[in-house]
C-alpha cells in the first residue's frame, strides 16, 4: 500500500457505490503485493480508500472513464468548468446541460460531474438512445468541500484507466494481484428497485462468465473479493469460496417504505 496518504475521496455518487463498505475493508481485503485491479469502477470508493501504489481501473461506461482521464490530465480545466456550472445552476440550466453533448473531453467531464451532483440521487441512467435521462434532484451544490481534484489527479496518474469488458480486465490478473469486483446486481433481493435496469446492463450469463473469470484468476495466483446480491443463485456460483452476508442501508429508493437494510454477499476468492 502507498504511505503517501493523499487526501482522495470519491468525487461521484454512484448507485450501488461502496463507500459504506470501506468501513469493513480490514475484515475482507487481503494483503497483496501486486497490482490492484477493478473492472467495475463506478465511484472508485474502495480504490480511493486503499490507495494502492499501482492499479488497473476499468468500466464499460465511456463517459465515466473519460471523466477520470480528464481529471488526471487536466484537473484545473475540469475544476474551472464546474465553478461555471455552479454559478449558472438552476432547473432550466440543468435540463439544458442534460440535453447538450459537448465535444471537448474536459467539458464532457465537467458535465458528467455536474449532472451527477445535481440529478436525482446521483443515479446514472440512459435511455435506449444512450441519452442521460435522470431528472433534476434536490441537491444544488456543484462544488463540494471534499473536492481535491489536484490530489485526485496525482492518484490517477499512478493508474491505468481502461474501457473494456470485465473478462479482458480480469484476465490481466496474476500472482500477487488483487481484484475488487462489484458488478451490477441482477438477482432480485429484498425489493431491489433497479433490477430491471441492471438486467439490461448485466445478464445472468454475464454473472456466470464473471464467476468463471474469477476462478481462472485465482488459479493464476490472484486474489479477488466479489460483492454481489445475497441470493442463493449467486452463492452457488462461488460455492468453493468463503462467503459472508452484510447488511447495508438503501438510500436510492424514491419511496420511504422501500428504504431499509439490504443484504449483500461478500465473497473471498482465494485459497487460504
Amino acid at each position: 500500500m502507498d504511505s503517501t496518504n493523499l487526501h482522495t475521496v470519491p468525487f461521484l455518487k454512484w448507485a450501488g457505490g461502496k463507500r459504506w463498505f470501506t468501513e469493513h475493508t480490514k475484515d475482507f481485503i487481503p494483503e497483496f503485493n501486486g497490482t490492484y485491479i477493478e473492472p467495475f469502477l463506478g465511484s472508485g470508493a474502495v480504490f480511493f480508500h486503499l490507495q494502492p501504489e499501482q492499479a488497473i481501473l476499468s468500466d464499460k461506461n465511456d463517459a465515466l472513464i473519460n471523466t477520470y482521464k480528464a481529471i488526471r490530465d487536466g484537473w484545473r480545466r475540469v475544476s474551472y468548468l464546474l465553478k461555471e456550472h455552479q454559478a449558472l445552476h438552476s432547473k432550466e440550466y440543468y435540463y439544458e446541460v442534460r440535453e447538450s453533448i459537448p465535444t471537448n473531453r474536459y467539458e464532457l467531464a465537467a458535465r458528467f460531474i455536474y449532472l451527477n451532483r445535481t440529478c436525482w440521487n446521483g443515479l446514472y441512467r440512459v435511455n435506449l438512445q444512450g441519452k442521460f435521462n435522470v431528472p433534476i434532484g434536490t441537491k444544488s451544490n456543484v462544488i463540494l468541500e471534499t473536492d481535491d481534484f489536484q490530489a485526485l489527479s496525482k492518484r490517477l496518474k499512478q493508474t491505468t484507466l481502461l474501457t473494456d469488458d470485465f473478462e479482458a480486465i480480469i484476465r490481466q490478473a496474476g500472482d500477487g494481484d488483487f481484484i475488487f469486483i462489484d458488478p451490477p446486481y441482477t438477482v432480485k433481493h429484498n425489493q431491489n428497485g433497479f433490477i430491471k435496469y441492471n438486467e439490461t446492463l448485466f445478464s445472468w450469463q454475464d454473472q456466470e462468465r464473471l464467476a468463471d473469470a474469477v476462478k481462472s484468476a485465482v488459479k493464476r495466483g490472484a486474489k479477488a473479493l466479489v460483492t454481489n446480491a445475497a441470493h442463493e443463485s449467486i452463492s452457488e456460483l462461488y460455492a468453493e469460496f468463503q462467503q459472508t452476508t452484510l447488511n447495508r442501508k438503501n438510500v436510492l429508493s424514491g419511496k420511504p417504505e422501500f428504504r431499509g437494510k439490504y443484504e449483500e454477499l461478500i465473497i473471498k476468492c482465494w485459497h487460504q
